[in-house]
């Protein structure tokens, strides 16, 4: 039987982890498959998962209320959607919309949250690894926010 330990091995997010961490982390995966204009998840909601998408590409939203929903990042083939299950109280700060056939793995965070909590050194790893996509994702956000403000 073929498990998700090659594809997960293959990610930019988890390249270089330790096979016994990715042995862990690979019960807490499966694969997902969301049509175009499905909602993944909506901000609020609680944020028990995160996804390595594969294929497709992802709407990150925010509403506001003059506006309606206003893409803040398109993510694509190689991105990690969503962080929030990271910190309490693990809500998701934005809305999340396929606007195209996207398939993921979705790792289930409480799942890995837990895991974490017996092996520090599998949540100290992931941490490392999350706060780079973080910078990442700000600087992104940072980038767009100024041709916003620049025109």
């Amino acid at each position: 039987m073929e498990t998700l330990e090659p594809i997960l091995a293959e990610h930019p997010l988890f390249s270089g982890m330790e096979q016994r961490q990715l042995q862990i982390l690979v019960g807490c995966a499966r694969n997902v498959r969301f049509e175009s204009t499905d909602v993944i998840f909506r901000e609020g909601e609680k944020a028990n998962e995160f996804y390595l998408i594969r294929a497709g590409k992802v709407a990150l939203q925010l509403f506001a209320d003059r506006r309606g929903p206003l893409t803040i990042l398109t993510l694509e083939e190689g991105d990690v959607l969503g962080w929030s299950w990271l910190s309490p109280p693990y809500h998701w700060k934005f809305t999340a919309r396929a606007l195209e056939t996207t398939r993921a793995i979705s790792l289930d965070g409480k799942c890995i949250r837990e895991k974490a909590e017996t092996d520090h050194d599998l949540g100290y790893e992931l941490l490392k690894r999350f706060v780079q996509v973080i910078e990442e994702r700000v600087r992104a956000t940072s980038l767009k926010l100024l041709n916003v403000y620049e025109r």
